[in-house]
């Protein structure tokens, strides 16, 4: 069963912004200063082009050409110095961004590391996924763009409409007052957005999750012919996200036009209002021009913030998944205790999955050091979820697993992998040398000890490598197939040395023949550690010291393969049938 990760609230989500803010406090305030500086120079411009709208009006004398071709100098020079202000101001805002998408990133990569094994177990791996891409690169972009051009036009338009209160409060007022539809536009859109763009990105990680998931189970879905299912769930999952998607752009459609309407209208207002108190020569032509062209200047700014409100808000909604990571409950505090022993004992064990009943009844288990013992039973039977508890990937929901005395699950991370290794179908090969994909398991391994290990698994395709060990297996050219990946995989067992070893159908992937050899070499490379082997091949049980029978979660039968067959009970007839008896 999987879940998928919290998502953060507003709160925290505020909160983390500030703090990621004041890592940096002079370069914010920096920035804050140089778009101060900056609007203050683009208000030179409007204001003197009312004072030579004036002094035109009031020409009587060559003097008057002078003055105008100074005041026109000025606000050649105040543009000029917009510029260079904007631009520097620009600058430093991309460079606090990256700064600031960088630390979001390792904070995001160290806390997915630190998740606690069961919560990677049971999260959706397109949920996972989607986060650590298109949200982390949502916030970066964000951070690194969206932020710094808002934190700008935002200044521009203070200052603009501070220019206008001070030039004519009442032709002010009478601009600022017909941006109420701006406002309640806004208002309404924003009420809105934060939950769209939630289940925009949820709808999007069901759909990764779903691809995933189909692709990496296509020859499953080929061999039992589950195509047409498997269609049915990918419509759905594709149905729901162009909806939400709809939605969201539903929003937008609603929002920009209504935005682009509404920026005429302060223009029109003062035009209006200013006209009829020119006449009344309550306020004089520079004034009204200059107020004019204030709020057409106030059109730019307020179109970068609230085009930018879109992206800010799925940038927050992005920004609230990916700090989501941080709502997950940690695990218990690893023990000091140091196991007296490597005996693994399972008491009275039972297991169930969210909203489901139990899938483990009472579990007894004692397995000896060195000792190769096979759990073996029915497909959903239980005996995955029993293997990753004694790798104490999971802990019981009753009971106890314990290895030399102290619950493994308890044990620190890095002395866990030590004592136990659990190896399933599932491995991965790293976009990286063959070498740095095994020394991973075994930083000190030598190349010599790589070669043995490879060999030991039978991995001889090493010998078609143009490089060795130096190979890049990134590309498509020496990229490892399935059984390759997988005895890629056992070889990394080998360099890790635990004492402990479970195979969960680890040779799966393997031919009969190539599995039966890759077994047979495991069992001469582990000689003297604890394995512990799931599997559906029953020749591996029959090598082994004993064989455990587990059915509908229960434990029915244990010991050895001619004991069970004597006994004619569960583990007889599954042999009969693999004999074809």
């Amino acid at each position: 069963m999987t879940a998928p990760l919290p998502v953060a609230g507003t709160t925290h989500v505020r909160r983390t912004a500030g703090s990621d803010i004041a890592v940096e406090k002079t370069a914010f305030a920096g920035i804050l200063a140089l778009n101060a500086l900056a609007a203050a120079a683009g208000l030179v411009g409007p204001w003197l082009l009312g004072s030579i709208i004036n002094t035109v009006k009031a020409s009587t004398g060559p003097d008057s050409v002078g003055t105008v071709d100074r005041l026109a100098l000025v606000i050649v020079a105040a543009v000029l110095v917009q510029i260079v202000l904007s631009r520097y101001a620009l600058l430093l805002a991309a460079r606090f961004g990256e700064r600031a998408a960088a630390r979001i990133r390792e904070r995001f990569v160290a806390r997915a590391l630190a998740l606690p094994p069961t919560v990677v177990e049971h999260t959706p791996t397109g949920d996972l996924a989607v986060r650590g891409t298109t949200d982390v690169d949502g916030v970066a972009t964000a951070l690194r763009t969206t932020a710094p051009e808002v934190f700008i036009a935002t200044m521009q338009a203070l200052f603009i409409i501070g220019a206008v209160l001070v030039l004519n409060p009442l032709l002010g007022v009478c601009g600022l007052s017909c941006l109420v539809v701006i406002v309640v536009v806004t208002r309404w859109y924003l009420r809105r957005a934060r939950a769209g763009y939630l289940a925009e990105g949820t709808a999007n990680s069901e759909l990764a999750e779903m691809l995933a998931t189909t692709a990496g189970g296509a020859r499953t879905v080929e061999a039992l012919r589950l195509q047409e299912q498997r269609l049915h769930v990918a419509e759905a999952a594709i149905t729901k996200a162009r909806g939400a998607r709809l939605h969201t752009l539903w929003l937008r459609s609603v929002f920009f036009p209504s935005v682009d309407i509404s920026y005429t209208l302060p223009v029109v207002g003062v035009l209006l209002v200013g006209g009829a108190l020119y006449n009344h020569g309550a306020v004089d032509l520079g004034e009204v021009v200059a107020a004019a062209v204030y709020l057409r200047q106030l059109m730019g700014p307020l179109d970068t913030v609230l085009l930018s409100v879109e992206q800010l808000q799925s940038s927050m909604a992005s920004y609230a998944r990916v700090e989501g990571l941080a709502a997950v409950p940690a695990g218990p505090t690893p023990t000091t205790a140091e196991p007296s022993g490597d005996r693994i004992e399972a008491v009275a064990v039972t297991y169930a999955y969210p909203n489901l009943g139990d899938v483990l009844h009472g579990i007894d288990l004692d397995v000896q050091p060195g000792e190769r013992l096979a759990v073996v039973g029915p497909s959903g039977a239980g005996k995955s979820t029993l293997g990753r508890l004694l790798a104490g990937i999971d802990r019981p929901g009753s009971g106890r697993i314990s290895v030399g005395g102290v619950p493994i699950a308890d044990l620190p991370p890095d002395r866990m992998r030590r004592q136990i290794a659990l190896i399933t179908q599932e491995h991965h090969v790293f976009r990286d040398t063959l070498r740095n994909n095994l020394v991973i398991a075994r930083p000190s391994a030598t190349d010599a000890q790589l070669l043995a290990a490879l060999e030991a698994v039978h991995a001889t395709w090493i010998d078609d490598l143009p490089s060795g060990l130096d190979t890049d297996l990134s590309g498509a050219a020496h990229r490892l197939d399935e059984p390759q990946a997988q005895q890629l995989s056992l070889a990394r067992v080998i360099l890790a040395d635990p004492h402990t070893v479970i195979l969960d159908e680890a040779t799966a992937l393997l031919d009969p023949a190539a599995a039966r050899m890759t077994e047979r070499a495991l069992a001469a490379a582990l000689d003297g550690r604890t394995v512990i082997a799931i599997a559906h091949r029953l020749q591996t049980a029959h090598d082994a010291d004993r064989i455990a029978v587990i059915e509908s979660g229960v434990l029915t039968e244990l010991g050895t393969h001619d004991a069970l067959v004597a006994a004619d009970g569960g583990y007889a007839a599954l042999w009969r049938s693999w004999h074809g008896d």
